[in-house]
């Protein structure tokens, strides 16, 4: 019989292996971990580099394939199938895109790669694939690795553990603050603008000669963003300092208005370029940073074509290497502020740079930090650095110290070396004995080739000896002394500075600090002449405008498509706004000066605002600067409201009165202005009618003014609801027009009997109140 082995034994059952666990608390505890993954190794930038994962991989990959700013281009797939390869396993197009990043100057300020081919434009136009695009590091980016081969930070094995790469990037060059952030993890995101490296280092070198430099010193030096695009920041220094104390804000960036050619100063700084005739044109030549050229001009253009901007004819893209949008106005009169200020409000021209300076510490942990505390943390990460290189740099010393005592020793005794060699079968142990050599100095003489051992020289080894003495004891001071730490820190940074002084044009500062109001509310309507005109609205919903003030009664004179008629006729201006009030209770804007001539039968209110399928029109009515309105709804519910308040924006209107199901507005009457006078406010009545031909006169003041809702009880019912409602003055009496041709009208002075408080049934209307139970 056969032994029982391990291996004959059944495999462990897999389902042994399930834990049981509730599921809110696994996927929790998973969630976790890819949300902390996706903070620390993929969105957030770290303080010390300002890099993130896949930017610092591939930085490294193009120092390993010696792609340094002397040498020659590489294609970018090259790059690109390196860090995939090796370091960050992720899609090819994700590196790519981020590779051009760092090579495109309108995104970076102090680009990182210098790229040869099609890397895309601020038109918003893609890069080309990077099997046509070639690559190099720039001297920016040597500046930020500079260090890496003198123990200045930790690698660490890459995802398959084949290779190593650097955990930080420990060159001198203040890439987060110079060339900012920007990225979305799981529950946090940041966003750090560009900065002057120049004013960054100023900044940095203020905290070493003042560690306890106050924020408000550091916020003179660094004046705020300096955006690749320029453009010109203008906010106050007030609202710029408090968003870098907090590390949270939002600074307002707009475009730069110049014409290089105006001959006066003020033209030239407005933008302003004079042409024959008195004519004029503004011309742009920075725009705010991230805002794509291409679709800005596409905005501007929709505007003129949506006629939302009507003082502006044309706009232009007159650009080559360099921004140049030439904006033409409507007429030589326009004010160029006015159009300013009305682009800066309706276009992309004035934006907001969120500020949210959410970075990983030196211990990988996200934090929002202010200006001051970003500055120290990367001071003292640069501290680190340098000990570290002045430690590397001691053990070179020392290593080569040794062997140039060995040396010394072999020249000294240069024939008994050359003997024991000869003799000796064995030499290295003799040598050792003898001289008391180390072991690393006897390979270091028994290596040396023959030509290399007559070169020797006695004072030219004892000169390299002493003078890497000298440089080990200052090295050692260095390394004891923090005083001496920053001291040097700041002699580095001083040379740093030199590359991106002001007067480089790297180093040139590109964005202004203009400290500018928010664009004020410019009324378009200022801008269209005015002129009297006739609005004419049919039965069906067909609308336009006659120019002038026609005369009301002469109604044949009024053309309309056949089985239609006329529904309301009234005089406006050219410059008014023109209510429109719908039985679901909604309010929609034209403006006169839009409505079509009155040649043709016009043109439905459908095509210019979105009026619902079923919903009747109610009347139209010109705003007029601090008129009111009576709301009613058919239920007997009712309210004031203002104008100003229902005026809508948008094609879909405003929803103003609330109506229960079934319900619609049934009144919308002018109602009397405010008014501070107490006996005209006590003149002021309603009178409302049912459908029931009950009629209930109250004062006015008992309605409330509301902007929305439902409103008050006006008048109660048992069966049907409310007819029509009228505001007048008791004083004058109730008029309403009598039946028949005639067009007269009866007044009725003696309410008495039918002034009730509001809410009232009321009771049966005088004799000869119209059978339609209307007042007019």
């Amino acid at each position: 019989m056969a032994d029982t082995t391990d291996t004959d034994l059944p495999a462990e059952d897999p389902f042994d292996q399930i834990v049981n666990a509730p599921f809110d608390a696994a996927i929790s505890e998973r969630y976790l971990i890819y949300a902390m993954s996706t903070i620390t190794a993929r969105s957030l930038p770290d303080l010390r580099d300002g890099l993130k994962p896949v930017h610092r991989r591939l930085l490294w990959a193009m120092r390993q394939l010696k792609l340094d700013p002397a040498s020659g281009y590489k294609k970018c797939a090259r790059v690109v199938g390196d860090v995939i390869g090796k370091y960050h396993p992720h899609g090819d197009q994700s590196v790519y895109d981020a590779m051009v990043r760092l090579a495109q100057t309108f995104s970076l300020r102090y680009p990182l790669v210098d790229g040869q081919g099609n890397f895309g434009n601020i038109d918003g136009d893609n890069a080309a694939a990077y099997r046509y695009t070639e690559a190099r590091l720039t001297k920016t980016a040597i500046e930020l690795m500079q260090g890496l081969d003198e123990n200045a930070t930790d690698f660490k094995p890459t995802y398959n553990g084949e290779d190593e790469e650097p955990e930080v990037m420990p060159g001198l060059f203040p890439n987060l603050l110079a060339n900012g952030a920007s990225g979305i993890a799981v529950g946090m995101a940041t966003s750090i603008p560009s900065h002057n490296a120049a004013e960054i280092i100023d900044a940095a070198m203020l905290l070493i000669d003042e560690p306890k430099a106050t924020h408000e010193q550091l916020m003179q030096i660094v004046q705020g963003p300096d955006f690749a695009t320029g453009g010109v920041l203008v906010d106050s220094r007030e609202t710029i300092s408090t968003a870098y104390e907090t590390g949270r804000g939002a600074l307002r960036v707009r475009a730069r208005f110049h014409a290089a050619d105006a001959k006066d100063a003020a033209d030239r700084d407005a933008g302003i370029e004079r042409l024959s005739g008195g004519t004029w044109q503004l011309v742009i030549t920075e725009i705010p940073y991230q805002v794509q050229k291409g679709k800005l001009i596409e905005q501007i253009a929709q505007l003129i074509a949506d006629k939302k901007l009507p003082i502006l004819d044309d706009v232009r893209d007159e650009s080559d290497a360099d921004i140049r949008i030439v904006l033409v106005p409507k007429s030589r009169n326009v004010d160029p502020e006015d159009l300013k200020n009305a682009l800066f409000r309706l276009t992309d021209l004035e934006t907001r740079f969120g500020l949210n300076m959410n970075v990983l510490d030196a211990n990988r942990v996200p934090k929002v930090m202010g200006l001051g505390e970003v500055l120290r943390e990367w001071l003292s990460h640069q501290i680190e650095v340098l000990v570290r290189r002045s430690q590397h740099r001691l053990e070179k010393i020392d290593a080569r110290l040794e062997l140039l005592e060995g040396y010394i020793i072999a020249y000294l005794n240069l024939d008994r070396i050359i003997e024991i060699i000869r003799t000796e079968d064995e030499p290295k142990p003799v040598m050792m004995a003898e001289f008391q050599l180390t072991d690393r100095q006897a390979e270091a003489i028994l290596n040396m080739r023959l030509r290399s051992l007559r070169k020797l020289e006695e004072m030219e080894l004892r000169r390299e000896r002493d003078e890497l003495h000298a440089e080990r004891e200052e090295l050692v001071k260095l390394i004891e002394s923090p005083a001496r730490q920053r001291t040097r820190l700041k002699k580095d940074l001083t040379k740093l500075r030199l590359g991106y002084a002001e007067d480089t044009e790297l180093g040139r500062r590109r964005t202004s600090l203009i400290e500018a109001a928010p664009a004020r509310e410019i009324s378009l309507e200022a801008f269209v002449e005015r002129e009297p005109v006739t609005i004419i609205l049919s039965k069906r919903g067909w609308i336009k405008a006659m120019k002038g003030h026609a005369d009301l009664s002469a109604k044949a004179d009024y053309k309309f498509k056949e089985g239609d008629a006329l529904a309301q006729v009234f005089h406006a201006q050219t410059t008014d706004k023109i209510l429109v009030a719908t039985a679901n209770g909604r309010f929609y804007t034209i403006g006169a000066d839009k409505l079509p001539g009155a040649r043709g039968f016009g043109e439905p209110l459908g095509t210019m605002i979105d009026i619902e399928a079923g919903n009747d029109v109610l009347t139209l009515l010109p705003v007029t600067p601090g008129g009111r309105m009576l709301l009613a709804a058919s239920t007997g519910k009712g309210f004031v409201c203002k104008m100003e308040d229902v005026v809508a924006e948008t094609r879909k209107g405003r929803g103003v009165v609330t109506l229960k199901p079934g319900a619609r507005l049934q009144v919308v009457r002018l109602a009397p202005a405010e008014s501070a006078d107490e006996a005209v406010a006590k003149d002021q009545y309603v009178a409302v009618v049912g459908e029931n031909r009950k009629l209930v006169i109250f004062p006015m003041n008992e309605i409330p003014e509301m902007a929305k809702g439902q409103g008050v009880t006006l008048q109660r019912y048992k069966d049907g609801g409310l007819s029509d409602a009228i505001c007048f003055n008791l004083s004058e009496g109730l008029s309403w027009t009598m039946g028949g041709d005639s067009g007269r009208t009866r007044t009725e002075t003696d309410l008495t009997q039918w002034r009730v408080a509001r809410g009232a049934a009321g009771r049966l209307p005088p004799q000869g109140f119209p059978r339609n139970n209307r007042f007019d």
